[in-house]
């Protein structure tokens, strides 16, 4: 599978980041107290790392789930989200914590506006990421050989986060609308 997926994966990360690293490793986690779950994050070097749990791959139902998931968490690294997520703290942060100060709060409340901005800050930005890593990680499915729709049947068997102001994640029924979406346009003559 990652003989398949990665090579796509990495060659789209190629011709849209090339100042990035593009190397996936993709790692498996296999301690049974970890949920149903998969991340993007990278090494000290830069270099981008894809996890999964075992409880997720637990709960596939075939090759497309896994190349789906696997170009999502790509996706993640190919449009920056990590970097864009941080700038969206930081933005938060120095709006709450500003107005703390100009409202001449002490030290220590100046400094929970500004962490509570942070928060805000990232929630902002995430469900917005989700939905755009799922477009990139029907792509990535797609041009590997496998079917994006039937691998975001995985949203079936996940929990749904349903709609919620400072939700990580989008409804699975919007993200799912994604991915048919993304899949028509990439069949489009």
């Amino acid at each position: 599978m990652t003989r398949t997926v990665e090579p796509v994966a990495e060659a789209l990360c190629r011709a849209e980041t090339p100042d990035q690293i593009c190397d996936f490793r993709i790692l498996i986690d296999t301690d049974p107290r970890n949920g149903a779950n998969a991340f993007q994050t990278s090494d000290r070097s830069g270099q981008p790392l894809i996890l999964m749990t075992a409880a997720l791959l637990a709960r596939m139902e075939g090759p497309d789930e896994l190349a789906f998931v696997i170009g999502h968490e790509a996706g993640h690294h190919i449009a920056r989200h990590r970097d864009r997520q941080a700038q969206s703290a930081a933005e938060g942060a120095r709006i709450l914590g500003g107005i703390a100060a100009a409202q001449g709060a002490d030290r220590r409340t100046v400094i929970e506006a500004a962490e509570l901005g942070a928060f805000v800050g990232t929630r902002r930005y995430s469900q917005a990421a989700e939905l755009e890593a799922d477009a990139i990680g029907t792509l990535i499915a797609w041009r590997a050989g496998f079917d994006p729709v039937a691998g975001a049947q995985i949203f079936s068997r996940l929990p749904d986060p349903g709609v919620a102001f400072l939700a990580t994640h989008p409804p699975n029924a919007e993200r799912a609308a994604v991915v048919q979406r993304t899949f028509a346009q990439l069949q489009a003559p």
